[in-house]
């Protein structure tokens, strides 16, 4: 079974670092998992009227409004298929931002074989559905940028209101590290949030269950 990952980008797949073909290559076979770790080396937001909107996304793990530098970092991707049978990647991102506090960024990427588009749910009640586009560049990373973004009952977002995320994943051959960096915008009011930083991963056979903890609460039927 070919991950979403190589479903969503085709012939390019074999253009990613190899690196980063390992990573987003798991499914829910022999490798069901990676696991990042690593240090943010910042974590930002935009003015300040944008954080009465990123604390909002904190109950339901989507965004927040915290910012630091060497922020501690890990990244949970577990591949299953879902309850509605589709394939599917976890994108569980959890960051230190000070003291005992811990802030979590959750994301659920599923292949839609209907529209053949990877659909990103984000949070843990799966609200808001949008779609990605992937390509890879000339140094083998990846870049992933949203599009069409839908609430729960498949209304789409007034394109006023959506945030663009724009997303640049690599392997630095020299410090033998993942890099990446992330940024959501908004064509009105700017920037909004993002974060760039660095981990390394290990890998999870599929002996392993996928933790509870990183699965949503609540499944989207819609796609």
């Amino acid at each position: 079974m070919n991950s979403i990952f190589e479903r969503a980008l085709g012939d390019d797949f074999g253009l990613l670092h190899p690196r980063l073909q390992d990573r987003f290559g798991v499914t829910a076979g022999a490798r069901r998992g990676c696991v990042g770790t690593g240090v943010m080396d910042r974590i930002w937001r935009g003015p300040a009227y944008v954080k009465p909107f990123l604390h909002l996304g904190t109950a339901r793990h989507v965004l927040f409004p915290e910012t630091g530098t060497a922020v501690p970092f890990t990244i949970e991707n577990y591949a299953y298929t879902d309850s509605y049978g589709r394939p599917t990647l976890t994108f569980v991102r959890t960051f230190e931002v000070g003291g005992a506090r811990r802030r979590r960024f959750d994301a659920t990427m599923v292949w839609s074989e209907k529209r053949q588009v990877l659909v990103d749910f984000l949070g843990t009640h799966q609200h808001i559905a949008v779609d990605l586009h992937l390509s890879v560049d000339a140094a083998g990373g990846l870049h992933i940028r949203s599009g069409t973004q839908r609430f729960r009952g498949g209304v789409r977002c007034p394109r006023p209101l959506s945030g663009d995320a724009r997303l640049h994943e690599w392997y630095d051959d020299a410090t033998g590290r993942f890099r990446i960096e992330v940024a959501v915008e908004n064509r009105h009011f700017g920037p909004i949030f993002g974060y760039s930083g660095s981990f390394t991963t290990r890998y999870v056979d599929d002996t392993a269950p996928v933790p509870a903890a990183v699965r949503p609460l609540r499944e989207n039927p819609r796609e």
